[in-house]
């Protein structure tokens, strides 16, 4: 079982950046992709921005320019960079990563609990 644990939401004006942290723990023999998720009231989850271990990153349209995804694998860490913050990223932010518990298992899904970030004068 793995652990996803956030850090870094909060209330910034718009145009103004927050840095989300996310930390991995648990069983863990290696994570294959890192991303970070978000969820609006009355919209459904969609990705923002994902990182494979080899450093591939890929983001939806609205951030390409403003967010930043990157990882550390030694500490099995992943973090987004936001940068010129509008109000229509206003939404509940969530951590996830596929990973394998050991050598040669399938990779599964793990979740964080979610962070709120809010955009707003």
């Amino acid at each position: 079982q793995v652990q996803l644990v956030e850090s870094g939401g909060g209330l910034v004006q718009p145009g103004g950046s927050l840095r989300l942290s996310c930390a991995a723990s648990g069983r863990i023999f290696s994570i294959n992709v890192m991303g970070w998720y978000r969820q609006a009231p009355g919209k459904e989850r969609e990705l923002v921005a994902s990182i494979t271990s080899g450093g591939n990153t890929a983001y939806v349209d609205s951030v390409k320019g403003r967010f930043t995804i990157s990882r550390d694998n030694a500490k099995n860490t992943v973090t987004l960079q936001m940068n010129s913050l509008k109000p229509e990223d206003t939404a509940v932010y969530y951590c996830n990563a596929w990973s394998s518990a050991w050598f040669g298992s399938l990779p599964y899904e793990s979740w964080g609990q979610g962070t709120q970030v809010t955009v707003s004068s």
